[in-house]
């Protein structure tokens, strides 16, 4: 491939040179002789600050977003106004456009992403489709598990694990569109032919700012970025925000696709649910489809739906909709039981939210035997972000909980006592029972050591994370180990609990 073929439909201010090309890459660590270097502005660092660097590793052209750099003679150059934009055109001509023959549903909204995104997957393996999924847990691509980096990957990652998938025959791919990847153009390109909104609740305001602002992000994915709108949009009416999206994707000529709990096109009827899982009703446009799910609680219920709206805009037939979403038995980090004998509950989930938090507790709460049994909840915050939603989570904590263990999340390089002592203003309001444990490690087995039979314990804001960043260091944690770790010390056996793990 020659430079210019690189650049072909890029927004290109000036150019110079056309070499052969043999790869392309966005950080100048990577660099191989023959590759093409984009250098553009970040979040956090610039990489034009490393273009000599790229040549001297071997680049032979570079791409730059920066109207001061001066093209060097040793390789060709091309300035863009853009540099993710730039990005994306770049890697979907480097390895031959395959979202283009690939259909693509984006899920995107604040809570429930990625078992909405998990949930729909098995509805189309059920259907016979093959598959690839990208979000916030883990990648699967050609039957292979990958390690998830971010939650929607840069552009050029993404054509990359694209280009893969359709080498091993895959069709479908289904994806979490992160606000930030929205916002920062990370997606530029792609052609969704389904997005999928489930909700729209306080978080990322460090970056967003405002609530405004977070929407907006959202919103892109059915607006399309640097594309058309989708082809079909499946929104929440039950939540404002999707109503919004309702008038604006209509406008933009997207097929419309409604659910809520008990209104919309798709909605559930003659609920039930249980510790062994959640039965209901699917009120479908062609008829009702009786469902059972081994995931748990109303908020379940409204991700099966709208991944069950999702695989019939994918024209999956009823019985695949059944199937799929009985075959998802769990899903990473999202209210996994830790089970090794004890006479009580002990449950792993995200909740990283006011929202999610009061969802997570509100449903323990429906298992707990009143007067008896209790509610303990392990949670943090996490250091770097919005400030303002720290006591929020402390009051959601505490409204259904019976005692509360405040303690760290990911402090990063925050002071973890200053975090803990935002959250405990919304325990204080609440008159909390409470106590305060810095350690995540040591909370989470005070928490299991205070639990009696009946209770559940509720460790909360981490999930599926393998680590805790705490200053500049990234040290291995994993909250469904400490958790087990703890029910060893109190000599139950967690054979049970290392199975589930091991054999999804």
């Amino acid at each position: 491939m020659t430079f210019l073929e690189l650049l072909d439909g890029a927004e290109v201010l000036f150019q110079t040179g056309n070499p052969q090309i043999s790869g392309l890459q966005y950080d100048s660590r990577k660099i191989k002789p023959g590759d093409t270097f984009v250098a553009m502005h970040g979040e956090s660092s610039d990489g034009n600050r490393f273009i000599d660097r790229a040549i001297a590793a071997g680049a032979v052209a570079i791409v730059t977003d920066s109207a001061t750099e001066k093209p060097r003679k040793n390789a060709a150059w091309a300035q863009v106004p853009h540099g993710r934009r730039a990005l994306a055109r770049l890697s979907a001509n480097f390895y031959g456009h395959p979202a283009e023959r690939l259909a693509i549903a984006g899920i995107t909204g604040t809570n429930g992403k990625s078992t909405t995104a998990f949930l729909l997957e098995s509805i189309l393996k059920a259907a016979s489709r093959q598959t690839a999924l990208i979000g916030t847990i883990e990648y699967h691509v050609a039957g292979n598990v990958l390690p998830a980096p971010h939650t929607t990957p840069e552009s050029l990652e993404l054509n990359s694990i694209f280009a893969d998938a359709l080498s091993h025959s895959t069709t479908e791919v289904v994806m979490e569109a992160s606000s930030h990847a929205l916002a920062q153009q990370r997606v530029y390109g792609i052609p969704f032919d389904c997005a999928v909104f489930t909700n729209l609740t306080r978080d990322h305001l460090d970056y967003h700012h405002t609530m405004d602002e977070y929407f907006a992000a959202k919103q892109i994915l059915f607006e399309g970025c640097g594309t058309g709108p989708p082809r079909v949009a499946v929104l929440n009416i039950d939540d404002p925000y999707g109503r919004k999206l309702t008038s604006v994707s209509k406008r933009l000529g997207s097929d419309v696709v409604t659910y809520g709990f008990a209104e919309g096109d798709f909605h559930a009827d003659k609920v039930d649910v249980s510790l062994r899982g959640t039965r209901f009703d699917l009120i479908t446009p062609e008829g009702t489809i009786p469902l059972f799910s081994p995931l748990i609680g109303r908020v379940n219920v409204y991700n099966i739906v709208a991944a069950s709206a999702a695989a019939y805009a994918r024209s999956a037939k009823p019985a695949a909709i059944s199937e799929g979403v009985a075959n998802l038995s769990r899903v990473p980090g999202r209210f996994e039981s830790v089970d090794c004998g004890q006479p009580f509950t002990v449950v792993v989930d995200y909740a990283h939210t006011d929202d999610a938090l009061r969802n997570l507790t509100a449903l323990a709460r429906e298992f707990v035997e009143a007067g008896k049994s209790r509610v303990i909840t392990v949670f943090g915050c996490g250091g770097d972000r919005d400030r303002s939603k720290r006591p929020l989570m402390g009051e959601a904590a505490a409204r259904n909980s019976d005692l509360v263990v405040l303690t760290s999340d990911n402090p990063r390089s925050e002071d973890p006592l200053a975090i803990m002592n935002d959250a405990v203003v919304g325990l204080q309001r609440c008159n909390a029972n409470y106590k305060m444990e810095p350690d995540r490690n040591r909370a989470i087995a005070i928490a299991i050591h205070e639990a009696r039979p009946g209770d559940i314990v509720l460790i909360a804001g981490k999930g599926h994370e393998k680590i805790q960043v705490i200053g500049d260091r990234i040290i291995p944690f994993d909250d469904v180990e400490i958790a087990r770790e703890s029910l060893l010390e109190l000599g139950y056996v967690c054979e049970t609990a290392k199975a589930i793990r091991n054999n999804p």
